[in-house]
């Protein structure tokens, strides 16, 4: 292609079918699934942590929550940061302050060391997250950018699944250390395809100014709330949603809100992240009570337990792309819906699961219906929110569904002990012979509850509009300026008024 054709392509949005796209795409991937990677490996990594640096039920649920801490309460600041500076250069210095952080939980000596280094990791990602789907949103024309998403939902929804795999063998094999090392070349490669091919993109409407504060707020909020849950001080508790209603206050008064709340007017993106913030809570907690359940009650190795949801793995690999590009035809409400409705089954099934039980009549059934409903409802729910804002804001959608998702799983992981009543064991770990079952019987409701949610607030007969008034070229910014996405099928024009 010509000088020429390539600057024409780029003024109209990226193909997916061309090689730049694809490039584009498999960065993009590449970098949001080692983040998503950390997210799960840990989990089967988990018993071999405590064994190695002498870790308590507290320790151990520090270095799944000290992530998601920091990832979640700095993720907004993180797309805000993406939005004003450039999606490209953004997702470049996170891509580096990844790869950096990773190395130094590899090579933690103790456990608060390592849990240090995970809060640290988690800011990386809030830089790297959103500016990936960020890019992806802002890089392709209106009538690819759906199915990019939907590929992007799959292809890191795998890196998430597969991570207990991979990181159980890497444990069994060598060391849960390699757990954190193996970042450093995928992110590498990512940047590699990175540098080559991701057009830069900002909205030249983004505030000057940071909402610093009230990111610290947020982030002092949550750690008051998760430190009172794991360690049951209710004082620490009340203080973290003190602190989090001051965060509210702050967004109404500051001339440039990390989390403008105006944006949630939209009724479709406001319904779209109640759905994530319920079933994303039922499911990332739950992987992680699974996972050490296997290991602790039913003995099963690291990379059995992590091998034991590879049915997942390739259902949501198989399905993801095709389901969100039905859910642009049709309308999302349906798969939406019925989505955490399966996932509450797969739970329930999950429920049964006991010492002496085989893994083909017990695990391997629950773990392709819960493929069969994260397919359903990922790329559908994040298509949904995403596209329900103006492209310029398209940092910000994402940053805040992200964060959505991930204080959901940070809060459940905190509370779910508290609430199901799980016992701490004489060696300081989860007593979960006792109460595994009543976890997944919680987790079976909340994650139904998300289906009832999406039912009753989108609209079935919608279809998307023909246009926008900023479609043309002159309303876009002038460093890519690449059509507004087209919203899926499920939203009206009246419904992306914000």
């Amino acid at each position: 292609m010509t000088t020429r054709g390539r600057r024409a392509e780029q003024m109209a949005g990226l193909r997916l079918a061309s090689p730049q796209g694809r490039r584009v795409v498999a960065a993009a991937i590449l970098a949001s699934g080692v983040v998503f990677l950390d997210s799960s490996v840990v989990n089967a990594a988990l018993s071999a942590m405590a064994d190695s640096l002498h870790a308590d039920r507290a320790g151990q649920q520090w270095v799944v929550t000290g992530y998601l801490l920091s990832l979640g309460s700095l993720i907004v600041i993180g797309g805000a940061v993406g939005d004003r500076f450039g999606r490209r250069r953004m997702f470049l210095i996170g891509l580096l302050a990844f790869s950096i952080t990773s190395a130094l939980c590899g090579a933690a000596p103790t456990i608060e060391v390592l849990v240090i280094a995970r809060v640290l990791q988690g800011a990386a990602g809030a830089l790297l997250t959103p500016a990936s789907l960020a890019a992806i949103s802002a890089s392709f024309r209106a009538e690819d950018r759906a199915a990019a998403i939907g590929r992007w939902i799959g292809l890191t929804g795998v890196a998430s699944a597969i991570g207990p795999f991979l990181g159980g063998w890497l444990i069994d094999v060598v060391s849960w250390r390699l757990v954190f090392f193996i970042n450093v070349p995928l992110a590498v490669a990512a940047g590699g395809l990175a540098i080559r091919s991701m057009p830069e993109s900002r909205d030249d409407q983004a505030p000057s100014r940071l909402d610093v504060a009230g990111g610290l707020v947020l982030a002092a909020g949550l750690a008051g709330l998760v430190y009172g849950l794991i360690g049951e001080r209710w004082e620490y508790v009340l203080g973290g949603v003190v602190v989090l209603g001051l965060f509210a206050v702050i967004e109404q008064r500051v001339e440039a809100p990390m989390v403008p709340f105006g944006i949630f007017r939209n009724r479709v993106f406001s319904a779209g992240n109640a759905v994530t913030f319920v079933v994303w809570g039922a499911l990332g907690s739950s992987l992680f009570f699974v996972v050490l359940h296997l290991q602790q009650d039913l003995h099963y190795s690291a990379v059995a337990s992590g091998a034991s949801m590879l049915p997942l793995t390739v259902i949501v690999m198989l399905a993801s792309s095709r389901l969100g590009a039905m859910a642009e035809r049709i309308g999302a409400r349906w798969f939406v819906s019925a989505g955490p409705v399966v996932i509450a089954v797969a739970f329930l099934q999950l429920a049964q699961v006991g010492p002496g039980d085989r893994y083909v009549t017990s695990v391997l059934p629950a773990a392709v219906v819960l493929g069969c409903g994260i397919a359903l409802t990922a790329a559908p729910v994040t298509t949904m929110v995403v596209t329900s804002v103006d492209r310029g804001r398209s940092g910000l959608a994402s940053a805040v569904n992200n964060a959505v998702a991930r204080i959901a799983t940070l809060l459940a992981v905190a509370l779910l002990p508290v609430v199901a009543h799980v016992a701490t064991g004489a060696d300081g770990r989860l007593d979960l012979l006792h109460g595994y079952r009543r976890v997944m019987l919680i987790v079976a409701a909340v994650a139904a509850t998300g289906g009832v949610l999406a039912a009753a607030s989108l609209r079935s007969d919608a279809r998307p509009p023909a246009g926008r008034e900023d479609d043309s070229p002159s309303a876009l910014p002038s460093t890519e300026p690449i059509p507004n996405p087209s919203p899926v099928a499920s939203i009206r024009r009246r419904d992306l008024e914000t």
